[in-house]
């Protein structure tokens, strides 16, 4: 039996080597390449969609997402991170922390193509709700003015802004600064409309286009010394 066997296997190797890869050729050219799958990975950035009014994300999740996507071969190569899509809707969200777990329906998909997995599976939210304070208006000056002048004070109308942002981000003791105004050469009072610079990169203007305007006081110093000479006059009678 053994004898039988081997020489059933080994009888004319050569050319039942040759007639199998010779069919295993055949049969992978006619099979229809859609019927030839093969699997890849792709990095796409989380889209993140509808969160909710009056809150705002204060911790946010991984901003991108490993998915694992089975296609026929005609199309794996087509697939990257320009056309596969990873969106969490955030619209039923609420507020504090949450885990949101990543569905294979959230991924877009080229047609034909098919989501094997997702990594990581799940991502955690923090939201919180959105508050406005009305913060202090500080004028940024730099430079100096001509020679024989001086500077005197910076007076900005309006003194105070309303910022908004989540509520935790939103601390009474900040300042909106104004954008730079330099005086270099003033040699009178001059009126100036700048913008303005929230005081955290999460807080945003109320009004996103508000402006200020300062009212910026220069003097001669000569006017300081004479007033001096004057009150110096007075005591010496």
């Amino acid at each position: 039996m053994k004898k039988f066997l081997k020489n059933l296997i080994f009888r004319n190797f050569g050319l039942k080597l040759f007639s199998f890869l010779l069919a295993l050729v055949l049969w992978l050219a006619l099979i229809p390449e859609e019927k030839i799958f093969s699997e890849k990975t792709v990095t796409v950035p989380l889209e993140i969609y509808n969160t909710p009014p009056q809150m705002e994300l204060v911790e946010k999740p991984s901003p991108t997402v490993d998915v694992r996507v089975r296609a026929p071969n005609r199309l794996i190569n087509e697939i990257n991170s320009a056309n596969v899509r990873a969106i969490l809707n955030l619209e039923n969200a609420e507020v504090g922390r949450q885990e949101f777990a990543l569905r294979h329906s959230m991924i877009i998909l080229p047609q034909d193509a098919e989501v094997k997995d997702i990594s990581p599976s799940q991502v955690d939210v923090v939201l919180e709700r959105v508050a406005e304070i009305m913060l202090e208006v500080e004028p940024v000056i730099t430079g100096s003015p001509s020679e024989g002048y001086k500077f005197v004070r910076v007076i900005p109308d309006p003194s105070m802004v309303a910022v908004r942002g989540a509520e935790s981000r939103l601390k009474d003791s900040y300042k909106v600064k104004t954008a730079q105004v330099d005086i270099s050469g003033f040699t009178q009072p001059e009126l100036v409309e700048v913008g303005l610079i929230p005081p955290h990169p999460d807080l945003k203007l109320t009004y996103p286009d508000a402006k200020v305007k300062l009212r910026i006081f220069i003097e001669p110093i000569e006017k300081e010394n004479s007033e001096e000479e004057t009150t110096k006059k007075e005591q010496d009678k």
